[in-house]
């Protein structure tokens, strides 16, 4: 080849990829400073672990008391079939575009500048508040009898040495929690259905026996409304059980070979946790009356436990303090993924100009320093369980982040709906994404519609006569108009309030589909089919 002829072909190859950089860099910019080490075992189990948290294994007793044996199974199904409907647009919308905190950038992406505002603030409100570390002073009330403050102070620091460390490091460490805690429910699983078959020594077999108190508990008056009135305020504070589950998409843009990753840990991640939260509610109501005063009355550590419960009543002396260790482990990777959820809002804001540039920088390891600095200040909000009630506490945080949940689902039906409705506009078919799930056009339907409801309805109890409790209005409510506030000022500033399907940026997307194409896994074969289980 001749030297011109090399010249022209160097030529035209820096100008391909001088404009293969110009499509990352306007849809994906920033990206690369973080580091991709994490893959499908890490963000799968992440999810895992934030799902089986306190809201299983100590929240679980209350809302059995509340809404009966029936009830509650009845519950945690419906709401997961909400879970699941969101679950599935936000994996297909996130194969598509995988970045940082995939909520808030497909929103500002696919809907408008100011929706992304508005969230990525309102995710930041919700998850700068340390929730999960009031908890951990609850938790080990159960074992010591230190001031609250000492506990808090002692893994406050362990949380933040965690996340200043490589991402890969945090992703080991859940992944271990996770792990845990899959061992944790199968052991609970198994024990329930030995205490219930009379497998326990002196111990009758139980059956059914607790469901013939009543299917479903009533709440504030003896009749039907009363008992639809226990199932829809359990159906509400079931939200809080499933918050994990959307991890899979907020660490995308730290992830090697995304789409596939994400695709794979939806799936899983959904079947695996939906399965065994109905196996493991199923078996409870089997073991634990709803009638029981201790599971009525929760007292934040495993002596409230509706398991460890059901334990000591078989005789069984070590579970509880297993439970225990196992809660705390929950409580701890909530926290942490509190922190991370805040620092990558902060950077995913700064990437779209919504926050200050400072908060893209990043250190050797691909951290976000300064971005993390913003959760780690608000830390010491924790020390209020100090000198008030903790369980309280633990409830007040709990509803604020479920009412979060649902906004961040809602958001995540509108931006699939805007996704298709962009796609048929500028005449892209379903088949041209990465990955598709089964009935997805309709599920974005179902989830907006039943999320939506949940959110409306999340403080009902207080429009009773003569049951207004100013704190749970607050925390249910508060996020709606600080959602729309935001939104309106954004919107003003930025004079854009909707983005037109004809104006979202598709070709970009598509384009970066094809050139930066991902292996497919191999096929599960022998030993391989145990991976399941967790990765």
């Amino acid at each position: 080849m001749s030297l011109k002829n090399e010249k022209q072909t160097s030529e035209v190859t820096s100008v391909t990829d001088i404009e293969s950089a110009s499509v990352r860099n306007k849809v994906f910019g920033y990206e690369d400073r973080l580091a991709s080490t994490l893959n499908a075992r890490h963000i799968g189990m992440i999810s895992v672990v934030g799902v089986f948290g306190t809201g299983l294994f100590l929240s679980s007793g209350g809302s059995l008391a509340t809404a009966g044996p029936v009830g509650i199974l009845l519950c945690y199904f419906f709401v997961g079939l909400v879970v699941l409907a969101s679950q599935m647009c936000a994996a297909e919308t996130a194969c598509l575009m995988p970045v940082t905190f995939a909520t808030i950038k497909q929103s500002n992406h696919f809907i408008s500048e100011s929706y992304g505002f508005a969230l990525g603030w309102t995710n930041m409100y919700a998850s700068i508040i340390p929730s999960e570390l009031s908890a951990v002073a609850v938790i080990m009330t159960y074992w010591s009898s230190l001031n609250p403050a000492v506990w808090i102070a002692v893994f406050g620091a362990v949380v933040i040495a965690t996340n200043c460390y490589k991402i890969r490091w945090y992703g080991e460490i859940e992944f271990f929690f996770g792990c845990l805690k899959i061992m944790l429910v199968f052991g609970l699983i198994l024990t329930g259905l030995i205490i219930d078959l009379g497998g326990v020594p002196g111990q009758e077999r139980l059956g059914f026996r607790y469901w013939k108190d009543g299917a479903f508990n009533w709440l504030y008056f003896d009749s039907s409304t009363g008992r639809f009135i226990a199932f829809w305020k359990t159906m509400v504070s079931t939200v809080y059980s499933y918050g994990g589950v959307q991890g899979i998409a907020m660490l995308a843009g730290e992830v090697e070979y995304p789409r596939r990753a994400i695709h794979r840990a939806a799936k899983r991640v959904f079947a695996r946790c939906f399965l065994m939260y109905m196996c493991t509610v199923f078996v409870l109501t089997l073991v634990v009356s709803s009638k029981d005063p201790i599971i009525a009355s929760p007292t934040g550590n495993a002596a409230g436990s509706p398991f460890v419960v059901a334990m000591r009543r078989a005789g069984i002396r070590v579970l509880p303090h297993i439970i225990n260790g196992v809660v705390l482990t929950s409580a701890l990777s909530a926290t942490n993924l509190g922190v991370l959820q805040s620092s990558r809002a902060l950077f995913a804001l700064a990437s779209m100009g919504q926050a200050p540039k400072f908060f893209l920088k990043t250190n050797k390891f691909g951290m976000p320093y300064y971005a993390l600095c913003v959760p780690v200040i608000f830390i010491p909000l924790a020390f209020m369980s100090a000198s008030h009630a903790a369980s309280t506490v633990f409830s007040w945080f709990q509803s604020i982040t479920a009412s979060n949940l649902l906004v961040n689902w809602i958001t995540i039906s509108i931006i699939h709906i805007r996704m298709s409705k962009a796609m048929k506009v500028q005449g892209y078919t379903r088949e041209d994404l990465p990955y598709t799930f089964p009935g997805t056009p309709y599920a974005s339907w179902f989830s907006l519609f039943f999320s939506a409801l949940l959110l409306i309805t999340g403080g009902f109890t207080n429009f009773i006569h003569g049951h207004f409790y100013f704190p749970s209005f607050f925390s249910a409510y508060f996020i709606i108009p600080l959602c729309l506030l935001l939104g309106l000022f954004w919107g003003i500033v930025k004079k854009s309030f909707l983005r037109k399907p004809e104006d979202v940026d598709l070709k970009s997307l598509f384009d970066d589909v094809k050139e930066r194409p991902e292996p497919e896994y191999p096929k599960l074969r022998g030993w391989r089919w145990l991976t399941l289980i967790w990765a």
